[in-house]
């Protein structure tokens, strides 16, 4: 092949153009890890001992909820039908909306994609996404039919989609079964004759691209990245061109399951490297690395700083495990670069930690890990946004936490985040959407029909509308039909009022809310209601407000026990009786003064669960 760089293969050589660097990319439950798993079974990296369904889910957490979180990378060496040897690179990404920047590195690594489609679902909001990114990457694109195994599957109408609603080439489209492996042998010869091979030049400075990092405990930080050019060699000084950090190569190889160590990487090569990184959080997903000596001239595009948009305050249910909360965080964050946190402190739930988030699904994974992973019993507080806050002076302030809200007399003006949402449905729940979304406060930017019964509708919303229960309820109106994907737009000006709970006048910190002027009474009322049934009853009155300002907009009251002081009193003078009756009003008073509500945790828990539950 005249010059072109020669890759290890158990023994053997193979040339730049024998290599194939892809990914597969769908919607939430389309099959992508069964699909990977066939690969990996066909081409017979793993045997079938220790074969496992899911293989490249490697947390208890993916298994369980069929998703991936974690993105991975593997080698799989195949032989086509013509002898020729292959290899092919599959890079391995998370599926959810909260992970799309993770997604757009694997990508840039890649050049080609998988595009899977469920043959009884069809396109829906994420197969759009993702294909839109896959598009921006200027990929070479395979439609795979899945699940025709299905009594459901409708292999001629999902064609039709491939053809009107995404514009591919429905004769390249490879229809398989993931689960039994139908179809996949001709998926393997597609990948070898419709994707294109690397470029790049191995004689030119080190450029690589990190798509992705893992923490091992004994190795550190262990680098995912592929070469784009030049060559990587054992021993080498490299150089993390974001922070300008410099490492010694200790270790570099492919990943196959297991770490294969070679003496080198070139051009075309996906691998790993290990070289002394302490932290997941001293590489960046998206990073270039190069030689210290010999640097490439420029970094690899499209790089950006993972930024939490959803902030909650993380509490130990009882108050002694906060160290072993604060050893949990640290470690986790070895693992998981875009967890966010620092210090926090409630008068009613003692000390935690203020985090921020990429998502909703982030901050779940992140809550699972730290009560499986650590074995802590935690209380989260409702999840929040930044808010942008203008004061008197001019001075913007980012506000992500009710407790830090300013005085309301000393703002000039506030702001929130918004998304755009293009939400796919079967034309019969428009009204239910509709109705969902414009008491969401949602403003309805149009829609198109994509086929004689499905359309997508497009909504701006409040980012803090959505992720309190949006999509569960969106679920639940559309009767699990309904598909969702979203970005940040923007800021823009709202109304905002901060919610304080007052129990017997004291305000409860950990429950108070930022939230728009219109829903603050309904969101008051509602904390109101779960707090009266979760606060047990004392030997006083327990009044439950809420209030913005000094000025209270709900109230609930719980009676207190009463001992009936009048049994005694057989006829006489009702005097007697309303003096007895007035001791013990004098008596509640004073209980109630020195008295102390405890307020229980599921109260904390019930407040922010929605009333459709």
């Amino acid at each position: 092949m005249g010059g072109q760089p020669e890759t290890p293969l158990f023994g053997g050589t193979l040339t730049m153009d024998r290599i194939r660097n892809f990914s597969i990319i769908a919607h939430i439950d389309h099959g992508k890890s069964t699909l990977a798993d066939r690969l990996i079974q066909a081409t017979g990296v793993v045997n079938e001992r220790d074969f496992q369904d899911q293989m490249l889910d490697t947390m208890d957490i993916e298994r369980e909820r069929g998703i991936t979180i974690k993105s991975q990378t593997i080698r799989l060496p195949y032989t086509a039908k013509d002898g020729k040897e292959y290899i092919l690179n599959l890079i391995d990404t998370p599926g959810h909306a909260d992970f799309t920047y993770e997604v757009s590195r694997a990508l840039a690594s890649c050049e080609g994609v998988l595009l899977v489609i469920d043959a009884s679902q069809g396109v829906e909001a994420q197969t759009l996404a993702n294909l839109y990114l896959a598009m921006e990457h200027d990929l070479e694109i395979i439609p795979v039919i899945n699940k025709i195994d299905l009594p459901s599957a409708d292999i001629e109408r999902v064609m039709n989609q491939i053809d009107e609603d995404l514009g591919l080439d429905s004769d390249k489209t490879i229809c398989v079964s993931a689960k039994e492996g139908t179809g996949v042998p001709e998926l393997l010869e597609a990948i070898v004759n419709y994707l294109p091979s690397p470029k790049g030049d191995p004689n030119a400075p080190l450029k690589a691209l990190i798509f992705d990092s893992h923490y091992d405990a004994f190795r550190g930080t262990i680098v995912h990245f592929r070469v784009f050019d030049g060559k990587l060699n054992k021993g080498d000084t490299i150089k993390f061109l974001f922070n300008n950090s410099t490492h010694k190569v200790e270790e570099t190889g492919f990943l196959q399951i297991q770490r294969i160590p070679q003496k080198s990487l070139t051009a075309g090569d996906v691998g790993y490297v290990i070289a002394g990184v302490k932290t997941v959080s001293d590489t960046r997903c998206g990073d270039t690395i190069t030689h210290k000596e010999r640097p490439c001239d420029e970094a690899m595009p499209g790089f950006k700083e993972a930024k939490p948009v959803v902030f909650s305050s993380i509490y130990p249910v009882a108050s002694d495990e906060y160290p072993d909360l604060t050893v949990a965080l640290e470690k986790l964050k070895l693992n998981d670069a875009s967890l966010v946190y620092e210090k926090d402190s409630s008068a009613a739930l003692g000390f935690g930690f203020r985090c921020g988030f990429l998502g909703l699904l982030h901050l779940e994974v992140v809550q699972e890990r730290l009560e499986r992973e650590f074995d802590l019993s935690l209380l989260l507080t409702a999840p929040s946004v930044q808010y942008r806050i203008t004061m008197d002076d001019g001075e913007i302030m980012i506000v992500d936490n009710p407790a830090l809200y300013p005085d309301p007399m000393s703002i000039e003006g506030s702001e929130e985040p918004y998304i755009k949402a293009a939400i796919i449905i079967p034309d019969r729940y428009m009204g239910a959407v509709m109705k969902l979304c414009l008491d969401r406060r949602g403003i309805n930017l149009g829609y198109q029909y994509l086929t004689s019964n499905r359309m997508e509708m497009a909504f701006e919303l409040p980012l803090a509308e959505v992720i309190y229960d949006f999509y569960d309820r969106l679920k639940s109106v559309t009767q699990g039909y309904g598909s969702f994907d979203y970005e940040v737009t923007g800021y823009k000006p709202s109304n905002l009022v901060k919610v304080d709970i007052l129990i017997n006048g004291d305000k409860v910190d950990a429950l108070s809310m930022l939230v728009h002027k219109e829903n603050a009474a309904a969101r008051a009322r509602h904390a109101c209601d779960k707090l009266q049934e979760e606060i047990p009853r004392q030997m006083f009155k327990i009044a439950i407000q809420g209030a913005i300002g000094g000025n209270i907009i709900s109230r609930k009251t719980i009676s207190a026990y009463r001992k009936d002081v009048t049994a005694k009193c057989y006829g006489g003078d009702i005097s007697r009786k309303r003096k007895l009756l007035e001791k013990q009003k004098k008596g509640k008073k004073r209980m109630k003064m020195v008295g102390n509500v405890m307020i229980p945790q599921s109260a904390f828990l019930a407040v922010l669960k929605s009333n459709d539950e």
